[in-house]
């Protein structure tokens, strides 16, 4: 009685086993795999695109750049070769939504500080009053990484360019004022291809966290 008892319960273990196994693989060929899309003009709310490429609905990429970061250096497309890297629109004397943004960029910041693939990229809307003093400032305050994070002024035509052409990420202002910007919330992310890989709403902590997600899954080499 008691080796038939034994044999009963040796033969329940390996069918639980083996059902959380078999259960475990029908899942998993089930679970859809994790994706990232490739974004492109005319994907995205028109209000964020220039005119001339809202019909634009492949091969998208970052233009490249050249503008000046906060401790005077000129930054451009090189330094972010081979890079994934968040992009985003503010200025300093913004008392909005700027600095919820910033600070969970700080966040972003602090996920990838030992992780050289990952950079982040922060443009002033109004350059021609942020200068390079006001943005050393502003990133001393704010703990900004000189080696992981730019703070960048210049042109401002070429930073409207960027915003609107590049990035898909900024409001045209005043059709008065010519190359006039509105900021948004949006942090933007940027492959190593220098393909658009996702929008993220920069003042929302669950949103940073999706951010912080997309960035590993993208650093593990994914497409």
């Amino acid at each position: 009685m008691a080796s038939l008892f034994y044999k009963y319960r040796k033969f329940l273990g390996f069918f639980l086993v083996f059902s959380i196994i078999t259960i475990s693989l029908f899942y998993s060929a089930l679970k859809p795999e994790k994706s990232l899309p490739i974004f492109n003009p005319a994907d995205v709310n028109p209000e964020l695109v220039d005119s001339t490429m809202q019909y634009k609905s492949k091969y998208h990429t970052i233009a490249d750049f050249s503008f000046t970061n906060q401790n005077g250096k000129i930054v451009t497309q090189k330094d972010y070769e081979g890079k994934i890297y968040v992009a985003d629109f503010f200025f300093t004397t913004c008392g909005s939504i700027c600095p919820k943004m910033t600070t969970n960029l700080v966040e972003v910041q602090k996920a990838f500080l030992n992780n050289p693939k990952v950079m982040l990229l922060s443009h002033s809307v109004l350059p021609n009053v942020d200068d390079v003093a006001k943005l050393k400032e502003y990133a001393i305050k704010n703990k900004v990484n000189d080696t992981k994070w730019n703070l960048v002024t210049g042109d401002k035509k070429e930073i409207y360019r960027m915003a609107r052409k590049s990035y898909l990420a900024v409001k045209q202002g005043s059709p008065n004022e010519l190359y006039d910007m509105v900021h948004t919330e949006n942090f933007v992310l940027v492959d190593t291809k220098r393909r658009v890989r996702g929008f993220y709403d920069g003042t929302k902590k669950e949103e940073i966290q999706r951010l912080i997600v997309d960035i590993n899954w993208l650093c593990e080499d994914k497409k």
